[in-house]
């Protein structure tokens, strides 16, 4: 029996993870200087991961298979069996990550709702601490995600973000930040990505999304926080060997993919406006501030579910979400040509 494999549409937007690595990755992959990264001898790893501390204003970083790996070895690094995380409903951790926390380290999620602009309310996390008795899990720790994948693609704020650590602080927690996209954020509004996790004592962020690198996210934190982390990443089976082949990608990422996300950013606000006008569509294209747009459909003569089918027949691939939601991300390899073909296809199908 032959089995069939699916072939992407064209015009990809249903996610970020679509992306091709560049031709100076595939150059720098080829030719990347490799050693044993377990026993710490991968140059290359060596210096992506020095790269991503300082980026990010660090002591240190861990190179990892996965941004849903970095989320897991930090709350296992942060918290132990019985202990309890805070974070939002809408939270990619608590989410799209198979509960990974609880199953593997007995970690209690507890959830706040999210705000619209994927923020937590301060009231909402201080009130969700718990007291000092016997009956209840440990807090221990506050997970946000920056940008926010289910809110659109929000980001955070400095100052909010730097509100969140005094307050986990305050209460004897620590503060993690999901950063899948958390350059997204920074290039959204002109900071340096420093500032967006200022007072965090532990992020991740994805090499895999926008910055176009085939695999791999980095933890960054203390140096003893990093050294806990390494152990977790052992236990799951995280540890690689010639990962420098791997880690020359992410080098290029840092080095040459992170100002372009802004194209990325203007051809989904691009693709909001386009589409907003149209029969059926329900968003406000001022709510897109970088490459997530999520938008419902309420027409009379198509559902999400057909919408979808017909795109995908037209070359365009968005993807659905849940409900009446669809899903468009732009990034590396999305042209504004791409843009038009794709509005031109909502339109035939919309409004004829």
């Amino acid at each position: 029996m032959t089995q069939f494999t699916p072939t992407p549409p064209r015009i990809d937007l249903r996610s970020d993870t679509f992306t091709l690595p560049t031709p100076a990755m595939r150059e720098a992959m080829a030719n990347a200087d490799v050693g044993d990264d377990v026993f710490g001898e991968d140059p290359t790893v060596n210096r992506l991961q020095a790269m991503a501390a300082e980026r990010m204003g660090k002591e240190a970083a861990l190179f990892v298979g996965s941004g849903t790996q970095g989320n897991l070895v930090s709350l296992l690094s942060h918290c132990g069996r019985g202990d309890e995380a805070i974070m939002g409903d809408q939270a990619h951790t608590f989410i799209f990550e198979q509960g990974g926390s609880a199953v593997l380290g007995g970690i209690h999620p507890r959830t706040v709702r999210n705000q619209p602009d994927g923020t937590l309310a301060l009231n909402d996390i201080e009130n969700a601490i718990r007291a000092d008795n016997e009956h209840f899990p440990v807090s221990r720790l506050v997970c946000l995600e920056n940008t926010h994948n289910r809110t659109g693609g929000a980001y955070l704020t400095p100052d909010y973000t730097r509100t969140v650590a005094d307050l986990a602080h305050a209460h004897g927690l620590k503060l993690h930040i999901d950063g899948a996209r958390i350059f997204n954020a920074a290039v959204a509004q002109n900071v340096d990505v420093r500032a967006l996790v200022d007072g965090a004592d532990s992020v991740t962020f994805c090499l895999s999304k926008g910055l176009s690198a085939p695999v791999g996210s980095l933890v960054c934190g203390s140096e003893d926080f990093i050294r806990k982390v390494k152990r977790a990443r052992k236990v799951l089976g995280g540890g690689m060997r010639q990962a420098g082949i791997i880690a020359a990608a992410g080098i290029i990422a840092l080095s040459e993919m992170v100002e372009r996300l802004a194209d990325d950013h203007a051809n989904a606000r691009r693709l909001a406006e386009g589409i907003a006008t149209l029969p059926g569509i329900e968003l406000d294209p001022a709510t897109v501030q970088t490459n997530i747009v999520i938008f419902g459909i309420d027409h009379p003569a198509i559902d999400a579910a057909a919408l979808q089918s017909e795109l995908r027949r037209r070359e365009v691939g968005v993807l659905s979400i849940g409900g009446r939601q669809l899903r468009a991300v732009t990034h590396y390899g999305i042209e504004s040509g791409h843009i038009d073909e794709a509005i031109a296809a909502f339109a035939d199908i919309l409004v004829s």
